[in-house]
């Protein structure tokens, strides 16, 4: 008949706490029980020289990739903020953050945490990472050009909407004549 492990409680926080207690252990811990080893071993069974420098090696590359990757979510954080910065005032479409397509004109820029988000014109908020669509506001300003969200253009001030054509009709007004040369 084979045996069943049982569930045993103490075992299992023992080595839980084992577990956190070495992860939370920082290189200056690990270095001062290293020359705590080194200060209390055996003068005459010294321990390998070699071995306890691949130690201190391991522990200064986990240290180097841990500044590394600080380092690189940092950059990355800052290229975000520069390319949200840059979308300032161009009409943008993409998902929300419930993931609903929204598009408007972006009006400011929000970090939150390790996050940066878009705020629209119309109140809504896109992740960068949401982004589908990015829109030049100046192919907007194009005769005939649709403008989203936009009333009908009204004509520009001081053009003639009589239906006369606007032409000068040359009755009474000399004033263009002093300027004439004989």
């Amino acid at each position: 008949m084979s045996q069943v492990s049982g569930f045993n409680p103490v075992e299992n926080a023992l080595q839980r706490s084992t577990q956190s207690a070495f992860s939370e252990m920082s290189s200056e811990d690990f270095i001062k029980i290293i020359f705590t080893e080194l200060s209390n071993q055996d003068p005459f069974d010294p321990n390998d020289s070699a071995a306890l420098l691949e130690q201190i090696s391991a522990i200064r590359s986990i240290e180097s990739d841990l500044r590394l990757t600080q380092q690189l979510e940092s950059l990355v954080l800052e290229n975000q903020l520069a390319s949200a910065g840059n979308l300032i005032g161009n009409f943008v479409g993409g998902l929300n953050t419930e993931n609903d397509r929204v598009a408007g004109y972006v009006v400011s820029v929000i970090r939150e945490g390790n996050t940066v988000n878009l705020e629209l014109d119309n109140g809504w908020v896109m992740p960068i990472q949401n982004v589908e669509t990015i829109i030049d506001p100046s192919i907007f300003d194009e005769p005939g050009a649709p403008v989203p969200n936009a009333p009908p253009p009204s004509p520009p001030v001081g053009e003639d909407t009589s239906g006369t054509g606007g032409e000068p009709d040359g009755t009474g007004d000399d004033s263009d004549s002093e300027d004439e040369l004989p």
